[in-house]
């Protein structure tokens, strides 16, 4: 594919210093050096773009379909929204989801959630997170699930914040 050639023919990019990374993040230069490894591992040229982070998502969800979750986060962690993400926003996004604050983590949800960025949550939105979460989970889940699942916990959610 065209995306997989223009990654491909990317400039490799490497990142800000260990240091510099270490003392914006939660996470220890140890620990910074082996996401990177990891990093690097599955995207060589140091970026990764959608359909490569699609792929490498999908592996943790065999059993659905996490394309449409994906896209949603993959913009979130896409900060410069330039189609890309380099191991800086990966790490600053993982270190605000695995170790931030209550306040971090709900303002960095509420950015995935808001998908047209204009400040607000509206059903719609929150139908498409929520649905593309149950695509994700895939068919086989225990209890299984009604087809209109997705719609009722919207519905149940708005209606417990009075919207």
């Amino acid at each position: 594919k065209i995306e997989d050639e223009l990654e491909m023919t990317t400039v490799c990019h490497r990142p800000e210093g260990l240091e510099q990374l270490e003392a914006q993040t939660n996470f220890t230069k140890r620990e910074l050096q082996v996401l990177y490894r990891g990093f690097k591992n599955e995207c060589p040229s140091g970026v990764v773009n959608e359909e490569t982070f699609k792929q490498i998502y999908a592996q943790f969800f065999p059993h659905g379909d996490a394309s449409m979750y994906a896209h949603y986060l993959f913009n979130a962690f896409d900060t410069a929204q330039n189609g890309s993400v380099k191991f800086e926003d990966f790490v600053m996004a993982l270190s605000i989801l695995l170790r931030g604050t209550v306040h971090e983590k709900l303002r960095w949800t509420f950015n995935l959630y808001d998908i047209n960025k204009d400040g607000y949550i509206n059903k719609e939105e929150m139908m498409d997170i929520v649905k593309a979460i149950y695509d994700m989970m895939g068919k086989y889940t225990y209890p299984v699930l009604k087809e209109d699942a997705p719609r009722q916990h919207v519905e149940v959610f708005f209606q417990v914040l009075d919207f």
